[in-house]
Order: structure tokens, then sequence, then C-alpha cells
């Protein structure tokens, strides 16, 4: 009998002093937060491991969530208040209360209000979603129009996507009923890992799996096609394989007659994207591009990955995307079974089946006299849709005070790592005349800030959560918060007393914002906390049956011709899916490779995890991949120092050719203080439709550097 059996068991006479907790691991997206099961003993976490009956993982955790123990014991935790004493990115801090901490930052905040107005005060969440209703709606009633977040750079771009084309926030794929998956940019074996289980299980039953990327991957080992693409060529593809759809009758005509609007000038578009021209564009062999149209248009439903980071990270990334997601009007693969299925953001991002008060809670309180967020007006449909500041411009605000300034920065999980040009950041970082920090680690970015705030992790604290299929948690900490770290939203309710907001909801209790969010549903919040130790099935939720969605958009249809994007009459802003090159304007003879940055790697979440040891072990220095024939020609070997420069700069790391990686590409992955990522991008290589940065079609130049000088 193992330990887990023994401790469980509790056999008599033997007492091995720990007991199991139930609560969930934080550290990746919302959306798959897993279950994990604890082991604590005198008030210590010693193990953590998936928990075998929850919804979300079934017991599985992937290598980010077996480092969580060291992650929530990092050496450099923030453990309690701290006050700037040196120059800012100095770390120099001294300890102070968190009457003081609290009391300073309200009176900074109003002092700047009242000077420049509420709008000069910035309020931004990192990466951690769970408190940001809180967050947003103390922006609103403080009278700021700046919230931002780091969705300014992840996934928010395919919302505009959708809303764009059918209205809807969010879909996801039906896999237990697609006759094909097409898995743009799906990499579970790595990233995702939950999705993996259902692929294989999908395929054996024989849906046809078609895997798009140009690397070798896990999920391409395992495929019926895989197309090696150029990368940031997706949208041309896509494109390609409607022409080939339509020109070979494999569409649902009387789908798109009744539910399509545009496909006449859709289809005049993609006719120039015979194989053989695309072949030309994204390096693909016209034969496979045919082959894929052919397992598509004969193997329906279409299903496809979302891909809510990765398709988007480019200069067309939002067009790219559409182009993709054309496909499922053109099968009528939309809300229908075994295809794309609408799923709204629940609560805190992430998708539980069923609608909330939300939105509402987060917005309305929103002040509508107060000037254009910030990035609204360079990015008017990012501005007209989501409406929030376009954070990967706070930066260009700040710095030249433009169109209004920025003098103040309230965050929580700040991370200027994550923006392109990401020293331009850190100077802004710099230049505000307060800066306030809350967050579990002293960052680099935390090391600018005139108030840093420690806070909890998830094992800390006590949460409401939401999960697929319609479940509802609301867990109990598993260890009191370490030292003197606090909960997110119970020091954002507090500040907003402090600030004399005109809030009833925000002066009141966390209880009665939740309830407030839920008051239309059957979730009980006192009987979710009979039972903290798992999600439950809320019984009762009103859950839109599949192919009753409809379509939330001005005809009523789903868009090829978006008549959003039309009205806005915005240079450069087209209202069919084009397609244009990501590539920047560097000069191909001076730097002939793609720098793709960001593609996952096991142990990393950004930077998250860099600092965790077991998380770092996996990769104990940064290094750049590349291909074997391209470190041939060079005369790199594995492990050699190479300097890895771009039209913006250098970078030195170590080398790993391998073969999964495709002639012409470079990848390296983000977030290293050592070698960071995105110090090498321009801060302008956006997408003119979200404003997402160009993260994964950089040119650049590898070269091989001798021992010495690399030291």
């Amino acid at each position: 009998m193992d330990l887990r059996e023994r401790t469980r068991a509790k056999l008599p006479g033997m007492d091995t002093g720990i007991s199991l907790r139930n609560s969930f691991c934080d550290i990746c997206a919302p959306g798959p937060h897993c279950g994990v099961t604890c082991y604590v003993k005198d008030g210590t976490v010693v193990k953590v491991e998936g928990t075998d009956a929850h919804p979300a993982n079934r017991g599985k955790l992937c290598a980010r969530g077996i480092a969580m123990r060291d992650y929530i014991y990092r050496a450099d935790r923030v453990k309690t208040p701290l006050r700037r004493t040196g120059p800012k990115g100095s770390g120099q801090f001294e300890a102070v209360s968190w009457e003081d901490a609290l009391t300073e930052i309200a009176a900074r905040l109003n002092q700047f209000k009242t000077e420049s107005g509420a709008s000069s005060v910035a309020f931004y969440s990192g990466y951690n979603k769970w408190y940001r209703p809180f967050l947003q709606r103390l922006a609103y009633s403080f009278g700021s129009v700046n919230y931002g977040s780091e969705s300014s750079s992840c996934f928010t771009s395919t919302i505009l996507s959708w809303k764009c084309a059918t209205g809807a926030e969010m879909v996801r794929p039906d896999l237990g009923r697609a006759g094909v998956f097409l898995g743009w940019c799906a990499n579970p074996g790595i990233s995702g890992y939950l999705m993996n289980i259902g692929l294989q299980k999908n395929r054996q039953r024989g849906m046809k799996v078609i895997i798009v990327d140009p690397r070798i991957t896990p999920a391409s080992r395992d495929c019926d096609l895989h197309l090696r693409i150029r990368p940031g060529t997706d949208g041309a593809l896509a494109l390609c394989l409607g022409r080939e759809l339509i020109e070979n009758g494999w569409i649902d005509r009387d789908y798109i007659e009744k539910n399509v609007y545009g496909f006449a000038e859709y289809a005049a578009y993609v006719a120039r994207f015979t194989p053989e021209e695309t072949a030309q564009i994204t390096g693909l062999n016209p034969a496979d591009i045919r082959r894929a149209a052919r397992l598509i248009g004969e193997n329906g439903p279409l299903a496809i990955n979302p891909s809510n980071a990765s398709l988007v990270h480019f200069k067309n990334g939002m067009q790219n995307h559409r182009a993709v997601m054309a496909l499922c009007a053109l099968t009528g693969s939309y809300d229908r079974p075994g295809g794309m299925i609408p799923a709204p953001l629940t609560y805190a991002h992430s998708m539980g089946g069923f609608e909330t008060r939300e939105p509402e809670f987060s917005t309305e309180r929103y002040p509508a006299e107060g000037p254009v967020p910030v990035g609204c007006e360079r990015f008017p449909l990012w501005g007209k849709l989501i409406g929030e500041m376009q954070a990967c411009d706070l930066h260009r605000a700040v710095l030249t005070r433009r169109p209004y300034p920025i003098r103040a920065l309230y965050a929580h999980g700040m991370n200027f790592r994550m923006f392109p040009d990401s020293g331009r950041m850190a100077q802004a970082l710099e230049k505000l005349e307060f800066f306030v920090d809350m967050d579990l680690f002293l960052t680099d970015s935390a090391k600018y800030a005139d108030i840093v705030l420690p806070a909890c992790s998830s094992l800390e604290r006590d949460e409401f959560k939401v999960f697929g299929g319609g479940y509802a948690q609301y867990t109990e900490p598993v260890i009191p918060p370490l030292s003197q770290s606090r909960r997110d939203d119970e020091v954002i309710l507090e500040l907003a007393r402090r600030l004399s907001v005109e809030d009833p909801l925000l002066r009141g209790s966390r209880d009665d914002c939740l309830w407030y969010m839920l008051r239309d549903t059957p979730i009980d919040l006192e009987a979710l906390r009979e039972h903290p130790e798992m999600p439950q099935k809320i019984e009762g939720l009103q859950i839109t049956p599949v192919g009753r969605h409809g379509f939330d958009t001005p005809t009523g249809k789903f868009e090829l011709y978006s008549t959003i994007l039309a009205e806005l009459h915005a240079p450069g802003l087209d209202p069919l899916p084009t397609y244009r090159s990501s590539e920047d304007e560097a000069d191909p003879a001076e730097f002939p490779l793609i720098l793709s940055t960001g593609i996952r790697i096991p142990g990393g979440l950004h930077s998250r995890l860099h600092d965790t040891p077991a998380a770092r072990s996996l990769r104990p220095e940064p290094m750049a991949d590349l291909s074997m024939e391209d470190a041939e020609a060079l005369g790199i070997g594995p492990g050699d120092w190479i300097r890895l420069s771009t039209a913006r700069g250098s970078v030195t790391v170590k080398a790993n050719p391998t073969p999964v990686m495709p002639a012409g590409m470079v990848s390296l992955y983000h977030g290293y203080r050592e070698a960071d990522a995105n110090s090498l991008l321009s801060w302008d290589h956006r997408d003119p439709y979200s404003g997402f940065p160009g993260y994964r079609c950089i040119r650049c130049r590898v070269e091989r550097m001798e021992k010495e000088a690399a030291e």
C-alpha cells in the first residue's frame, strides 16, 4: 500500500501526520485549471498530484503543475508589503504594514485623480484572471477608462475574430462528434495537454486529424496529414482550402444560403489562391494542400483547434484566424454537433457552459464621459468590440504623454517582459510617477514599483470557480497564507473603500459581488462551500442546445464579409479575411531566418516558472531551437553559444539543433532575463486589427560565437 492509500485508509496504529486537501493549479490558463490533491503536514505542502475525480483533468498533471510546490515556496516570495527605498529597478525596499501601504496607495491615486483626472491612473491585470471582474469594476468606479490586461496580447484577438464573424465570444471544438479535426497550431502534448486525451480517443474511433505546424510535434507524429507551413502564412493556406472546398463542391450550400453573409465576395477573393500559388507562399506541396481539402470535404463535420494565442501572434493574425474559421461556415460546421460550438465566457475567463452577469458587473460602471482608452484610437476595431485599454500601447502613452498623460499604474502581476520591445515597457515603469504592483514574487517588474503588495497562491485562498460542462466549486485554503500575503480581491475591495468610490457592491463584501454576478443562475454559494473538495454539477442551468445559438451580428448570419469592419471605414482594415505577409520589414539578405518567440516548452509559462527550480531543471539555460540543416550550414553544434540578432537587437544563448525544426526557422522561448526574446521585437510590429504583437514572425540572423566571446 503506497503513501496515498495509507493516508486515506488511516490504518490502525499508523499516523503519517499528513492530511489530503484538494485545490487546483492556477499556474496555467484559467480554462483548464487542473484539480490537485495536496499532501499537507504541519501546515506545509509536501507533495502535489492530480485529483483523480476532478472533471478538468481526471488525475493528470503537466510538468508545470507537478512543479507547483516549488512554485509557491520560491525564495523570492513577497512576504510583506514593501516600499521602495532605492532607485527604480534596484530591488531596494523596506517592509511596511498593510495599513501604511494601502493608506499611501489610496492617497496617491486620489491625488492624481484630482490633479489630472481619473484616467491618468491606469489599472492592469497580469496573467492571473480570477480577480479581474473586481479590478475592472474598481477602475471604472474610480472613474478611469484605462483598465487593461495581458489579454491585450493573449486570446482576445480570437474574440475579435468571432465577434466579427458570428457575434460569439469564444467557441470550442466538439471533438467527440467531429469527423475531421483541423489542428491549427495544436500541440497538446506540450500545451493544453488535456486536448491530447480527446484527440487520441477520437482518432481511434475514426476521426481524421490534420496538423498545421511548422515543427514536428507529438501531435504531428500521430495524425493523418501534417502540413509544415512557413510561419505567418496560415491565412493564405486557409483561403486556399476554402477555394478548394468551393471548387470541388465540398461545401454545405443549404447552410450557406440560410446562414452565411458575403459568400459571393469571399468566393471571388479566394479564387486567386490556387494550390500552386499558395504553395509558393506557404512552402507546402500543392498535392498536400489538395489532400487536406479532400480530408475536410469528405469527412465532416469539421472541428478546428481554436488557437487562442499562437495563430493570432502575427502581424496579420486576426485576419489569419478569420480565414481559418471561415472554413466552418463553408462546411456548415458552426453551432453543429461535431463542429465548433459557441461557448460563452462564464466567469473569470473560464467557459462553464452557461452565462452569468459577470460582464455587467465588470463594465456597468464604465465612465461614459471619460476620454478614449489608451490604444483604442490606434486600433478602432479593438476599441469598438473590446473597449478596454490596449495594454500593449501603454508604454507609448506613458513615454509620449499622448493622447494624454498616464501618471500612475495600479497593477496586479505586471510583467514588462510580456510586451514587444520589453525594454520600452521597463522605461515606462521607470517614468511613472507612482506604480503599485501586487504579486507573489519580487519580479523584475515589481522592482520598479513604489509599493509592492504580497499576493496569495491558489493553495492559500478560497475561491469561486467554474469548469466546463456546468460545474462550479468554492474551494477552501489548503494552507494558511504565507507570511502577510493576501487575496487579490480582498485587497481590491479594501482599496475601493479607501478610495471612497461610490459603489455599494465594491464597498460591500466579496459575496455581495458574487451573488450579484450569479443572481440569474441556480448556483448556491453556501451549498458549494459545504463541499469545497470537488466541483459540483449545477442542476437547473440554462444551457442553449447546440444548433440554437444563432448569430449575434448585424446581418444575423455568419459574416464572411464583416459589416462591422465595413462600417468602421478604417484605412487598412478589410471586411473580408484577406491575406498579407506577417514578416517585418528587415532585409532578408541581412536577416535570412524567421524567429518565432513563445512556442511552449514543458517547464515554462511566460516567465512565471523560470525561477522555479523543478521547472527550470528541464531547460536550465535559455536555448534557441534551430534546424539540423541550418546548424550544419552555420557550423553550430549542440550547446554552442550563438548570437541571435534582429533589426531591433541581439541576445546570446545556447544552440539546440533539433530535427523537429524546419529549415529557415528559429524558436526562442520568452521571459528570460538573461536573454529576453521580446526585446528583439519592434514595439510597433503589430496587428492593425487587434493591436497584438507579431511575436512569431521576425526576421533574424544566427551566428556562432566562441566561448570566450560569449562569456
